[in-house]
């Protein structure tokens, strides 16, 4: 895989993209994008500030009754177009992720660059189905049908863990319904998020239909969030910012769809296939060095079957390849920033003084000493209220708890403010099915955990927010839902009027 461009000499211009072109931030502050697999700075860019999220919002409203007013086949042929720039700039895309992200080349390759294709190419598709209700005569005397128009100005923030693939969920189904868009990446991975914009202006989507800004939290993150023309924020981060941004849109009384933390349990019943669930567990808990709001974090084990699922666990975790992202062999690359992995490595160290750390635990040494890198550790003997099984530490960290009967697991597995994800490991229907009805997540997996689909829906329970991205469903968020009625009578004085003036 090759770089096909240099980053500073992509977005020498800036990494502001507004109206369809690249422009530098006016903040006056700068900020550095770090390879965290070398803690090299790749490039380095003025930060967006009001004005350039005020010039983005613009451009977005200008671009919103050209784009909203064209006929869902033609949104459809540009998405179509549009998947077609993506999947010929494959390798560019999978080389920028890895190198903002620290992501094991095949990570990028195989998963989160096929991935965004597939969504675009989904979205594309869906852009011609946006249906309501069929035209019917509810009342007797009226024919009513249902509208679904497209709702303005989108502004979205999306965070660090999958820049490309969550540019992608924020702003497909928006601009599939007619919607235009300005999305904050987070400040230390923009790349991709500029890279997306860039290529839909390849496809001949028009300028200011989706807008990047690329500036801090604080300063352009919340200008959009509160901006009075913009009609909707969607977000997906932590739990704590979510509720900053709930804070601020509530307050203009805007549309809100947060997708936050989870802290997934991962239920291996003890007639599960033992191999299965080992191998599972190791991938589920280490996908994107656990920088996953899915990841499997607390693995609840039958008893018959724990001791032989931890040995199997930290005999797995131990194989696990550390190295240079851009290395085929690669199988885990480093976290996000040296920062990130001090925050990881206090939870693990912290929970050294009430439970077990069974393997990994620990940065390791040599020519990776200089990046962000982090075992895989495995924990056990950790009570259900500690913090390692109670925080979510996103890491490459697993928490492994025994229990005995199928209540229990339930209980267990339910007993977090998070619902975004679980699965459930068994051989037996009944229990499956049971799993999947009483587990409080917005997706429970059986005999997996982990794969996502563009046409399923996802999002979260209880504090992991609410709202769905991918799928059809996703157009309820971007969506407004008219309802028409229709007189069918041509009565001047119609019954109903006596309750309010005359009789019958």
């Amino acid at each position: 895989m090759g770089n096909g461009f240099q980053v500073q000499d992509r977005f020498a211009e800036g990494a502001q993209y507004i109206g369809g072109r690249l422009r530098a931030g006016t903040s006056g502050r700068h900020q550095e994008v770090v390879n965290p697999a070398t803690g090299e700075t790749v490039h380095r860019y003025e930060l967006a500030g009001p004005d350039d999220v005020d010039a983005a919002v613009a451009a977005a409203r200008a671009a919103f009754p050209g784009w909203s007013g064209a006929t869902p086949a033609e949104r459809s042929d540009a998405l179509h177009r549009f998947a077609a720039v993506l999947a010929a700039q494959a390798g560019d895309f999978a080389y920028a992720e890895s190198l903002q992200c620290g992501k094991p080349a095949k990570l990028s390759a195989e998963f989160d660059v096929p991935g965004t294709v597939d969504n675009a190419a989904f979205f594309a598709g869906a852009a011609r189905h946006l249906e309501g209700r069929s035209a019917a005569e509810y009342s007797g005397d009226h024919t009513s049908y249902v509208r679904r128009e497209a709702i303005g100005v989108i502004g979205s923030i999306a965070p660090w863990n999958y820049p490309l693939q969550m540019a992608a969920w924020k702003i497909l189904p928006a601009v599939a319904a007619g919607n235009t868009i300005v999305l904050k990446p987070a400040e230390i991975t923009p790349l991709t998020s500029l890279m997306f914009a860039q290529a839909a202006t390849e496809a001949g989507i028009p300028d200011g239909v989706i807008n990047i800004v690329s500036g801090a939290g604080r300063d352009a993150g919340e200008h959009l969030v509160g901006h009075p023309d913009v009609v909707m924020t969607s977000f997906t981060g932590s739990t704590a910012v979510g509720r900053r941004v709930a804070e601020i849109a509530t307050a203009t009384v805007k549309r809100l769809h947060l997708e936050l933390g989870g802290k997934a349990p991962f239920v291996v019943f003890d007639d599960a296939d033992l191999d299965a669930a080992v191998n599972g567990a190791v991938a589920a808990s280490l996908i994107n060095t656990g920088q996953d709001c899915t990841a499997a974090t607390r693995a609840y084990v039958q008893r018959p079957l724990y001791d032989a699922f931890v040995a199997g666990v930290a005999a797995l975790m131990e194989t696990v390849r550390l190295g240079d992202p851009f290395d085929p062999s690669t199988d885990l690359g480093p976290l996000i920033s040296h920062q990130h992995r001090d925050r990881v490595a206090g939870f693990v160290e912290r929970a050294r003084g009430y439970a077990t750390v069974v393997t990994g635990g620990e940065a390791p040494g040599g020519p990776l000493a200089a990046g962000a890198y982090y075992r895989p550790t495995l924990i056990t003997g950790a009570a259900q209220d500690s913090e390692a099984v109670r925080s979510e530490i996103f890491g490459p960290v697993l928490v492994v708890l025994p229990f005995d009967t199928d209540d229990e697991a339930i209980r267990l597995a339910n007993d977090t403010p998070y619902g975004l994800a679980a699965s459930a490991w068994t051989r037996d229907l009944y229990r499956a099915n049971r799993a999947t009805r009483d587990i409080a997540a917005g997706c429970v997996w059986v005999n997996d955990h982990i794969p996502i689909i563009s046409e399923m829906p996802h999002g979260g329970y209880k504090a992991s927010g609410f709202g769905k991205d991918m799928s059809a469903y996703s157009f309820e968020e971007y969506t407004q839902v008219k309802h028409v009625m229709y007189d069918n009578t041509a009565v001047a004085a119609k019954d109903w009027h006596r309750t309010v003036f005359g009789d019958r």
